[in-house]
């Protein structure tokens, strides 16, 4: 059986009490999605080279699809301009500034996480 992104987040055949962590993790799993989000999170409007040029050495079509999920789900917005040449902004949605302490409690995790490795490569036993 393959991997389906929308039957975790509508909890397909999940029981209740695993929904909310998998949607989450659903949603903001992958190399990519948080690192747009921190992209994104000063409260600009970036083009897409802008974004790409942040998150180096990711694909067009990975940005894209990335882009295109995080829209999906309701954490940006897709903002096209009626110019020539095209122009086209990315900002996050309020849902998606809601993030905001979650990326930081997994900054903090993060950093404890790599912290004790350190230790523990130094012959200190982990607590």
């Amino acid at each position: 059986m393959s991997y389906s992104r929308l039957s975790t987040i509508n909890c397909e055949p999940k029981s209740v009490s695993d929904c909310s962590v998998e949607t989450s993790l659903s949603i903001l799993g992958g190399k990519w999605k948080l690192k747009i989000y921190k992209a994104l999170r000063n409260g600009s409007q970036l083009r897409f080279k802008d974004i790409k040029t942040q998150l180096e050495p990711i694909s067009d079509k990975t940005l894209s699809a990335q882009l295109r999920e995080m829209e999906e789900d309701g954490l940006v917005v897709r903002k096209v301009y009626a110019e020539v040449p095209p122009r086209v902004e990315y900002h996050l949605t309020p849902l998606g500034d809601s993030l905001e302490d979650i990326f930081l409690a997994l900054d903090q995790w993060g950093k404890r996480y790599n912290t004790l490795n350190q230790q523990k490569g130094q012959g200190h036993e982990i607590a």
